[in-house]
C-alpha cells in the first residue's frame, strides 16, 4: 500500500479523445497544487472558495504560456469521495492536454494515483466499507440492468449493515460468555444458551441464504454460458451470427469450417447470455478437428444451456450416436432442441421430425436462422431456462467470489457453534467458534483485513477511480 498522506491525481475518464475529460486531484494539498498551475494573478486561491463550487480558471504552462481554460470542481474534507481534499478538472479532451495538466501536477508536488486508489483513500477513510468500494469497480463494470442493479443495492450498504448486525448480536454474546470465564470458579452463566441457540440457528439462515444468492450472482455477472452443438453444417454459426447481430464466425457449406470454439455475449432483457459456438460433432481422421470436438464437449460440460441444433432437411442416421455424446455430457443442463431450416420443410415433414426426436424429454422449437424465422421464440425460451429470479431494490445478491468463499467459512463456524451448543462444550471452546464466525464476516466489510488483501483488491480496479 502507498502512503496515505501523499497528494495524487489521475485522469478519470476514460482513455482517447473525447469533448472533455476529468482530472481528478485529492489530498492534503490538492488546492495548494491547483493554484500553482493557475499562476494567480490576484483571484481567490481554491482553498478559499465555498465546497462543491465550481472555478474557471486558465491554466499555464509556463508563466508566459497558457495551455488551457478549466473548470476546477472543489471538494472539502471529509465530504468528498475519498474523505480527502478533492480537485476535479474537467479539461478539452484532447490527450495532448490531458497529458500536459497531469505533467505540471506532477511538477507541483503530486503523485501518480495507483490503480484504485482513490477508493482506496475513501475506505481507509471510513466513507466507505470494503464490500462497497468493491461494488464500486461492479459498477463500473456493470453491462446489464441486473448487474448494474446488484452493484447499486450493495453500494447503498443493505449487505454491510446485515453483515455488522449479525456479527453485532455475536459480539455481544461472545462478550457475556468469555466475561463468564472470569467467574469460573462460581459457576455462573451469564449467556442464556437457550437464546444463543436461537440466534445461532437464525444466522445460519441469513448466511447461507446469502451464500447460495451467490450461484444467481455470478452467472448475471459474468453471464449465463450457452453452448451451440450440433453435428456440421446444421447452422451453428450462422445461428450465432444471428443472436449476435454481427459476422463473428465463418458461415460455409464446407462441413469441418469450425475447429475451435467461437464466444461471445449479448444482452436479452436485462440478462448476459455468453453464446459459444463450437465444432460440429462427427468422425473425422482430422487431428485439427478432433481436438476441436473434444473442445465442444468440454464446453457442453461447462455450460448451463445447451442449444442442441439439428438440420431438419437432413437428419442424420447417427442420430443415435450423437444423442449419446450430448446427453451424457449434458447431464443436469438445460437442453433446448432446436430444429433448423424449417422454412425448406412441410407441415408432414415437420411431424415426422418431432416424432423421432419423441424419447428425449426437453423443450424444442422450430427455427429458420437464416430466414430469422421464431427467432424471438428463442429468446423468450432462453430467458425461461435462464430462470433468473426478478431482483428488487432491497435484494442482496453476493457476486463477489471473496465474499463467497468468506460466507462459506462463516457458515461452517456457525455451525460448529450449534453443534458445540447441543453437546454442551465449554464455555472457552464456544467463544473461540463465535469469533471465527465474526472473522469471517469482518473479512467482507473490511473490519478484519490486511495490506495484501487491500492491495489484491484495488489492483483490479482502472487507474482514476
Amino acid at each position: 500500500m502507498t502512503s496515505n498522506n501523499d497528494t495524487i491525481c489521475a485522469i478519470s475518464t476514460p482513455p482517447g479523445v473525447g469533448g472533455i475529460a476529468v482530472i481528478r486531484v485529492s489530498g492534503e494539498r490538492a488546492f495548494d497544487i491547483c493554484d500553482k498551475i493557475t499562476f494567480l494573478k490576484g483571484e481567490d486561491r481554491l482553498s478559499e472558495q465555498p465546497a462543491n463550487t465550481v472555478k474557471l480558471r486558465r491554466i499555464y504552462a509556463s508563466s508566459e504560456e497558457e495551455l488551457e481554460e478549466a473548470l476546477f470542481s472543489v471538494f472539502r474534507a471529509p465530504h468528498s469521495f475519498t474523505g480527502e481534499n478533492t480537485v476535479e478538472i474537467s479539461c478539452h479532451g484532447s490527450i495532448f492536454i490531458q497529458q500536459k495538466i497531469l505533467q505540471l501536477l506532477v511538477e507541483n508536488g503530486c503523485r501518480f494515483a495507483t490503480a484504485g486508489e482513490f477508493t482506496q483513500r475513501a475506505f481507509l477513510n471510513g466513507k466507505m466499507d470494503l464490500s462497497q468500494a468493491e461494488a464500486v469497480a461492479d459498477l463500473i463494470a456493470s453491462q446489464s440492468a441486473s448487474t448494474h442493479r446488484m452493484a447499486m443495492n450493495q453500494m447503498r450498504g443493505g449487505f454491510s449493515a446485515e453483515l455488522k448486525n449479525l456479527r453485532q448480536q455475536l459480539l455481544d454474546f461472545v462478550s457475556l460468555i468469555e466475561l463468564e470465564l472470569d467467574f469460573s470458579e462460581e459457576d455462573v452463566e451469564f449467556a442464556d444458551r437457550e437464546r444463543l441457540k436461537k440466534l445461532a440457528a437464525d444466522i445460519e439462515t441469513k448466511i447461507g441464504k446469502l451464500a447460495n444468492s451467490f450461484s444467481v450472482g455470478n452467472v448475471l455477472k459474468n453471464g449465463i454460458p450457452v453452448a451451440l452443438v450440433g453435428e456440421t453444417n446444421v447452422g451453428k454459426s450462422t445461428l450465432l451470427n444471428l443472436l449476435l447481430n454481427e459476422e463473428k464466425s465463418i458461415v460455409s457449406e464446407i462441413h469441418g469450417t469450425t475447429r475451435d470454439v467461437i464466444e461471445d455475449s449479448v444482452n436479452i432483457q436485462g440478462i448476459t447470455f455468453r453464446f459459444i459456438d463450437t465444432a460440429g460433432i462427427r468422425q473425422t481422421t482430422d487431428t485439427v478437428e478432433n481436438l476441436g470436438i473434444e473442445r465442444t464437449y468440454r464446453q457442453i460440460e461447462q455450460a448451463s444451456i445447451v442449444l442442441w441444433l439439428v438440420d431438419g432437411t437432413n437428419v442424420s442416421e447417427r442420430i443415435e450416436w450423437l444423442t449419446e455424446k450430448i446427453l451424457k455430457r449434458a447431464e443436469g443442463k438445460k437442453i433446448i432442441l432446436i430444429f433448423n431450416k424449417i422454412d425448406k420443410l412441410s407441415e408432414e415433414e415437420l411431424d415426422i421430425l418431432n416424432s423421432l426426436f419423441e424419447p428425449f424429454h426437453c423443450e424444442r422449437i422450430h427455427i429458420s436462422a437464416k430466414l430469422r424465422l421464431n427467432t424471438e421464440m428463442l429468446q423468450e425460451t432462453l430467458l425461461r431456462a435462464a430462470a433468473i429470479p426478478q431482483i428488487s431494490d432491497n435484494d442482496v445478491i453476493v457476486s463477489n467470489v471473496r465474499h463467497y468463499e468468506a460466507l462459506r467459512n462463516a457458515l461452517s463456524a456457525i455451525r460448529k457453534v450449534m453443534e458445540g451448543l447441543e453437546s454442551g462444550i465449554s464455555g472457552d471452546f464456544l467463544s473461540q467458534d463465535i469469533r471465527e464466525c465474526m472473522y469471517h464476516l469482518g473479512e467482507i466489510t473490511g473490519e478484519i483485513t490486511t495490506d495484501e488483501v487491500l492491495g489484491t483488491i484495488f489492483s483490479r480496479f482502472c487507474i482514476g477511480k
